[in-house]
This record gives C-alpha cells, sequence and structure tokens, in this order.
C-alpha cells in the first residue's frame, strides 16, 4: 500500500510541476525549442532544477544502498548505441518538436485540455505498442543491482 500512496504522490507532484513551470503548455516549449526566432529560455531552469533533484535522489538512494520503497536500486547497465534507441530518440525529438510535448507532458494536459492532448496521447500509445512488436536486436538486461 505504501508503495501505491508513494507512486501516487510523487505522480500527483510531478503533474502538478508540469503545469506550474509550462512544461505541459506546447506554445511554452515550442518557443523554448524555437532558438533562432523568439527563443522563451525559461524552460532550461525548469529542466536544471529537475536535474538537481534528480542527482540528488539518486545519490541518497545510492548511499542507502537501496531505495525506501523497493529491495533493490536498479541501475542501467547498459552502454551501448543501438538502432532502436536511435530511431526512438529521434522519433522522441520530432514528435516534441511538432507537437512541443512529450509523455508526461501530454498526460498531464490531458487532465487539464483533454481535446488539445487526445492526439498526441493515442500516437504516441500506438507507438509504444509498435515498439513491442518490433524485435529487439540484442536481449540483454536493462538494468543491474547497486550491489553489482
Amino acid at each position: 500500500m505504501a508503495k501505491i500512496v508513494s507512486a501516487f504522490a510523487v505522480g500527483l507532484l510531478f503533474g502538478l510541476g508540469l503545469l506550474v513551470s509550462g512544461m505541459a503548455d506546447p506554445a511554452k516549449v515550442l518557443a523554448f525549442l524555437d532558438v533562432t526566432g523568439r527563443w522563451d529560455p525559461s524552460l532550461a531552469f525548469v529542466m536544471a532544477g529537475a536535474i538537481v533533484v534528480s542527482t540528488t535522489g539518486y545519490l541518497v538512494a545510492r548511499r542507502r544502498g537501496r531505495p525506501l520503497l523497493a529491495a533493490r536500486l536498479e541501475i542501467p547497465n547498459r552502454h551501448d548505441l543501438d538502432p532502436r534507441l536511435i530511431a526512438g530518440a529521434a522519433v522522441f525529438g520530432i514528435g516534441w518538436g511538432l507537437a512541443g510535448l512529450c509523455p508526461g507532458p501530454a498526460l498531464t494536459l490531458l487532465t487539464v485540455a483533454p481535446a488539445q492532448a487526445a492526439t498526441f496521447v493515442v500516437a504516441m500509445v500506438a507507438g509504444m505498442l509498435l515498439f513491442r512488436l518490433v524485435p529487439s536486436a540484442a536481449a540483454k538486461p536493462a538494468v543491474q543491482g547497486a550491489d553489482a
């Protein structure tokens, strides 16, 4: 039960942060991405703040040896670049640049402006389903324990 309550609280806080910061506003995101036009650098501060919070949390969990609500800390151990990773990053970037949305902000926007986010969310879900159908070049484990 603690995991569910924790996940809900963190998700709610994340969604509110996306709304308050403007990350769920496609026009603001597109203005941030338009570095040759009327560039709005304000989202750079949002991203920098997210990196600080994320890094701090990671370092605390790493020092503890395990997370508060899990048996072990799982750390990605793959360092290779495969075609699926590169294609996925390209599709993500193109989608973000065209729509001004990425998955988290799109789901957040779905709660306050469903008509604006619905097409993106449907396309995102279709992309996730397509990803499951495309075989991986190498079936390697994605994470390792902190003790490894």
